[in-house]
């Protein structure tokens, strides 16, 4: 067994501390900048029910058209193929840092001829034909990472490539959501129309009933005003909700990515979408693993983190390592053997002395990146805080509305009915019929609105909780 003379012993030992040093600050994660519950939340909330991140997408949404559309849309969404094609780039980048860590070792063949003057008389005019064969291993300018510079950016490299990789599952997530959200609309939109028809129809045979009774001198032109200027009114409203529902129908086309085929299984209607599962809230320090556009971001503050290790670094000596080892030889028979060996090794240093504040102002780059890495940490928590309280709050209110709402579209539609009886008996007039229909079919269309946003909010409230795997 061989042994290292003490003198070795003594210069390697300084050499490898200085290679475990740490230049960069340590990753600790910041202090959740929101409170410990949800506000006005429950015991029951928190623990009753599925947790949204165990609870895949396919198993929280009920309708199976919804479900085809959300499928193609991960498969041809375009922004969510940029945000993959990201993650690949970001691996790339990393692997690029990565292979800095190790020596770069090439091999290299080369066969030259020269022609010169040869060192015979000058009156002879001879010249020479110079030959010379080369084979070998080389290795180029390996830094000797003893300040963690290297080691620093690879680390770097690697938090933004795991970065990417959350955010592009950030945006998947919202792409669900988003779909859903249009969905929703579109289906919202399909039931005001039908809704429209339909009040369009009874208020076309409402106006043939007033004619007629025109005529018959039986009422007024003013009734018959009154009865024409409902109709009017709901052809528009009929019109203006068809437009909104060609908007939402070629958005949800963007976000799906293809057309949509009339081919698919039928919507649900809007008072049928609802999830098969309980969602339990949990609590908000669980949102730091569960939302990845918080592990995106804490992932961002770590690579802010090592550059600042990278940038200390660069106030110490670089040390480089240069060397080749091969054959050389004028004759090509002769290249490999003993007397063709060839070889050459060159350590350098550079040590920095002036350089009129680069590396302090880089430095102070790093230090600022660092800071804006910690506050976008902490506003991503408090964003994705803000959104659950908010659906929690939309969940039982909204949920209050509908119940609301239902009752009072009831009771209008009695008084609808009312009015039209009293009117045939002669006791009110015209106007009091048009003001309870009109009235009826804001409710009724108010209804439908509140039912959508329901739903929506349900959306609303998995995907922030982390939903959406």
């Amino acid at each position: 067994m061989t042994t290292l003379p003490m003198r070795n012993v003594v210069l390697v030992l300084p050499l490898v501390a200085l290679s475990a040093c740490q230049l960069a600050p340590p990753h600790v994660r910041p202090e959740p900048p929101i409170a410990d519950q949800y506000p006005a939340s429950t015991e029951e909330e928190r623990q009753s029910g599925v947790g949204a991140a165990n609870l895949g997408w396919r198993e929280f949404f009920v309708d199976p058209r919804l479900e085809i559309l959300i499928d193609s849309a991960l498969v041809h969404n375009r922004d969510l193929a940029v945000a993959v094609a990201q993650i690949d780039e970001a691996r790339g980048l990393y692997r690029i840092e990565r292979t800095n860590r190790l020596p770069a070792v090439s091999v290299n063949a080369e066969a030259s001829r020269s022609r010169g003057a040869s060192s015979a008389p000058a009156a002879s005019g001879a010249e020479s034909i110079a030959e010379l064969y080369t084979i070998g291993a080389a290795l180029s300018a390996f830094e000797l990472d003893f300040w963690g510079r290297v080691r620093n950016l690879s680390a770097a490299a690697r938090a933004q490539y795991l970065a990417s990789v959350e955010a592009a599952s950030a945006f998947r997530r919202s792409l669900i959501r988003d779909v859903a959200s249009a969905y929703l609309t579109v289906l919202e939109s399909s039931e005001r129309i039908e809704l429209a028809a339909a009040t369009l129809q009874s208020r076309q045979d409402a106006l043939r009933i007033a004619q007629r009774r025109l005529e018959a001198g039986v009422t007024s032109e003013l009734e018959f005003r009154q009865a024409e200027t409902l109709q009017r009114q709901a052809e528009a409203d009929l019109a203006a909700l068809r437009l909104s529902k060609a908007k939402n129908e070629s958005y949800l086309t963007v976000l799906v990515g293809a057309s949509v085929d009339e081919s698919l299984p039928k919507a649900l209607p809007l008072a049928a979408q609802s999830t098969r599962s309980q969602i339990a809230v949990g609590l908000p320090s669980e949102l730091l693993e569960a939302r990845p556009d918080i592990l995106a971001a804490e992932n961002r503050l770590r690579a802010a983190r090592a550059n600042i290790g990278a940038a200390r670094a660069a106030y110490f000596p670089s040390i480089s390592l240069t060397g080749s080892y091969g054959y050389a030889s004028t004759e090509l028979d002769d290249l490999v053997g003993d007397g063709g060996l060839a070889w050459h090794f060159g350590p350098s240093i550079s040590v920095p002395l002036f350089d009129f504040g680069r590396r302090r102002g880089n430095l102070a780059v790093a230090g600022s990146r660092e800071r804006i890495a910690v506050a976008n940490y902490e506003k991503a928590i408090q964003t994705a805080f803000q959104e659950v309280s908010d659906a929690l709050a939309g969940r039982r209110l909204l949920a209050e509305q509908v119940a609301a709402q239902e009752r009072g579209t009831i009771a209008q539609r009695r008084l609808a009915e009312l009015a039209q009886l009293r009117y045939q008996e002669g006791v009110i007039s015209y106007l009091e019929v048009l003001d309870a229909e009109r009235n009826l079919f804001t409710a009724e269309q108010l209804l439908l609105q509140l039912r959508r946003a329901e739903a929506i909010n349900l959306v609303t409230l998995y995907i922030a909780l982390g939903g959406g795997s």
